[in-house]
């Protein structure tokens, strides 16, 4: 017996489909390049945790590459694994690499990056230390370091110092620590953060430069706790947030995944991926943009409904109003037909439409906005891990891990053809179809 995928382009409308290359790292930890047709155009043999390709206007060349060089050699995997972390050129040479001169030897970058404008690179990281309001326990804390081109530090944040800006009820406190009790060698560590970007320049902090939405303030997500805060870059403190709780009536969750009418409140995110602010030109621009995954999550756990399903969110950020949606729904498909528990992301793109990433199954896709799918490819690069993580090699709680075959994505992201020194690819089938085969075990 075999399991049979059906994997690459399966669906393609040209004249509605926005025109990029597409990035993204297979769970066989290899980072592609891709063309609308699915064709590989580059690639690269390192994973990317996100991999992406950087604005020329940034360094000087086309085709440059952020991804994971070396790895740590902690055999937690997950937040642990990365030992350093990088920069190469489209012909694969490295011109930036950070991660052994760390606090503790190694980068442990995990889930998010980015190059800033004044050369400097935001890095999310897992930092190993007792956070007091948790214990005696040694945990995986996370927070971010902007360093400088020559490797030093000259910002650093940690989520387990601000704690008490997150706004856990008595009750969440009391399941945060039972929880980090439990498995302090939890490779996601406590929180899970999953994004962490800057805003930019935007039209609220135009209209009032006082405002909370300073350019250089960070947008993060952690996964585990339904939250998405805004870190002021000046103080470190976080002034603005979404969650961790949300009104709802006892019932409504069953609900949740099927409202469509908008605008209306945000109701509750649950395990939320990438959320960020829609850049100034795009469709959008200056809402919040998040993959809202609807799996479990919280502190205490979210209530979720019967119909389980992903969406993606466009949310005001000054009205907190969901103003655009995505569920399988608005492809007149049912709701749990679009669905990644964990891991995903979303991408606005210049003609309008959204670039989707259904992370846990691979599958890469692109909607317009009354959610019409115009472009869908299905990765067929696998690989092992620990429940579908290609990050966590080595089970690790007797009687609960163990391996097993995933076609796992990430994140994905759209690349200008300008970025890149490409020359446009011959004319290719519309639909270019393939079938891969995984025998059972």
């Amino acid at each position: 017996m075999a399991f049979v995928r059906l994997t690459g382009v399966t669906y393609y409308e040209p004249e509605s489909a926005h025109d990029s290359y597409i990035v993204f790292t297979g769970a066989d930890s290899v980072t592609r390049l891709i063309d609308m047709h699915g064709a590989v155009r580059h690639e690269w043999s390192y994973a990317g945790v996100p991999p992406r390709i950087l604005d020329p206007a940034l360094t000087g060349r086309l085709g440059d590459v952020g991804v994971q060089l070396s790895l740590s050699g902690d055999p937690r995997g997950g937040i642990y694994a990365n030992g350093t972390v990088g920069q190469l050129t489209w012909d694969g040479d490295r011109v930036w690499e950070w991660g052994t001169q760390a606090p503790g030897g190694a980068a442990r970058q995990n889930h998010d990056w980015e190059l800033l404008a004044n050369g400097n690179r935001l890095l999310l990281v897992t930092i190993p230390r007792v956070v007091p309001r948790l214990g005696s326990a040694v945990v995986g804390d996370q927070g971010l370091y902007e360093v400088a081109p020559d490797g030093s530090i000259v910002w650093e944040w940690r989520v387990g110092d601000h704690l008490d800006e997150l706004g856990f009820s008595e009750a969440g406190w009391d399941a945060l620590r039972e929880t980090v009790a439990r498995d302090p060698d939890d490779a996601w560590g406590y929180l899970e953060i999953n994004s962490a970007k800057t805003l930019g320049p935007n039209r609220w902090h135009r209209a009032d430069p006082d405002s909370v939405f300073q350019p250089d303030n960070i947008l993060i997500s952690s996964r585990k706790a339904n939250v998405v805060a805004l870190i002021d870059k000046a103080s470190g403190s976080i002034v603005w947030k979404l969650g961790p709780y949300f009104d709802a009536e006892a019932g409504a969750q069953h609900q949740r995944i099927n409202a469509h009418k908008v605008p209306r409140p945000l109701d509750q995110i649950s395990g939320q991926h990438n959320p960020h602010l829609i850049a100034d030109g795009l469709p959008g621009a200056g809402h919040i943009l998040v993959f809202d995954n609807q799996g479990g999550a919280g502190y205490p756990p979210a209530a979720l409904g019967i119909y389980a399903g992903s969406r993606v969110l466009e949310i005001d950020p000054t009205t907190r109003q969901i103003v655009w949606q995505y569920t399988a729904e608005d492809s007149g498909l049912p709701s749990w037909t679009f669905f990644s528990s964990f891991v995903s992301n979303a991408q606005r793109l210049p003609n309008g439409n959204t670039l989707i990433t259904e992370g846990m199954t691979g599958r890469l896709f692109q909607v317009t906005p009354r959610g019409d799918v115009v472009w869908e490819y299905v990765s067929p690069y696998e690989g092992r891990g620990v429940a579908g993580e290609p990050e966590v090699h080595e089970p690790r709680v007797p009687g609960v891990d163990r391996l097993s075959d995933t076609p796992l994505v990430y994140r994905s992201q759209a690349v200008p053809a300008e970025w890149v020194p490409l020359e446009p690819h011959p004319d290719l089938a519309a639909v270019d179809l393939r079938t891969t085969v995984r025998p059972t075990t």
